[in-house]
């Protein structure tokens, strides 16, 4: 991991009609780091990833992503400027092929370079396995690993998890923690995740920011974060 700042966040606020869900958050994620935002239901975790991926309008504040201001840029222009986001619930097109669905994510790499489709093959080999398979078709596991990888192909500085372990069994969450440390080890891709797994969390996060009413409450760093009882205490009701 290096010093350099990839994503800066600097007193964002953004919402929903004429309510202010985000109320000013601060934070930012460095080159290769792995950080997780926590914290209880509806306090604003989605509403902050939505808003850095440029699904919901930043209403003040900045955005800065590899030092250039991103805070008005449309979604496609974010994820050229190499923002990956897997959304809640995943939002594979079910009725495309494995195949076709992956194809979809070339579109966000502008780098030049072939997509590395043995690479995610090679964290994912069921999606090689399955290729033919309509995504809707699959597993709620397997469409989330699809999800990944559809973003892996668009070769990100930066993935944006959201939820990843929703409705998923816990040894698919043991695999996707793996491969996202795998990929972030042999790419440097940083990672922002917003998750309520505390196994997810401790095992994967190197550092954390504790989410409440909209606003970053509590930072948590490397020991604190693998601190379970620590991390718990954050996402009790």
């Amino acid at each position: 991991m290096t010093e350099t700042t990839l994503l800066e966040v600097s007193q964002l606020t953004s919402g929903y009609g004429k309510e202010t869900v985000l109320q000013g958050v601060d934070l930012h994620v460095k080159q290769g780091e792995l950080v997780a935002v926590i914290g209880r239901n509806g306090v604003g975790k989605s509403t902050l990833m939505r808003t850095l991926v440029g699904l919901m309008k930043t209403r003040s504040g900045k955005i800065q992503f590899g030092g250039t201001e991103v805070s008005d840029l449309p979604p496609d222009r974010r994820a050229r400027a190499g923002i990956g986001y897997i959304p809640q619930g995943r939002e594979v097109f079910p009725e495309l092929t494995i195949r076709e669905n992956l194809l979809v994510g070339e579109v966000a790499n502008v780098d030049g370079d072939a997509p590395d489709y043995e690479r995610v093959y090679r964290f994912f080999p069921i999606l090689k396995e399955r290729s033919r398979q309509r995504a809707g078709t699959l597993s709620g596991g397997q469409q989330q690993q699809l999800a990944i990888a559809r973003a892996m192909i668009g070769n990100p500085a930066l993935m944006l998890l959201d939820e990843p372990s929703e409705g998923i069994q816990p040894s698919i969450i043991k695999d996707i923690a793996r491969n996202l440390r795998s990929l972030n080890a042999e790419t440097g891709a940083a990672v922002l995740l917003v998750e309520q797994n505390l196994d997810l969390i401790v095992s994967l996060a190197d550092r954390g920011y504790v989410m409440e009413k909209g606003r970053i409450k509590a930072t948590l760093g490397p020991k604190a974060i693998r601190d379970r009882e620590q991390v718990r205490k954050h996402l009790t009701i």
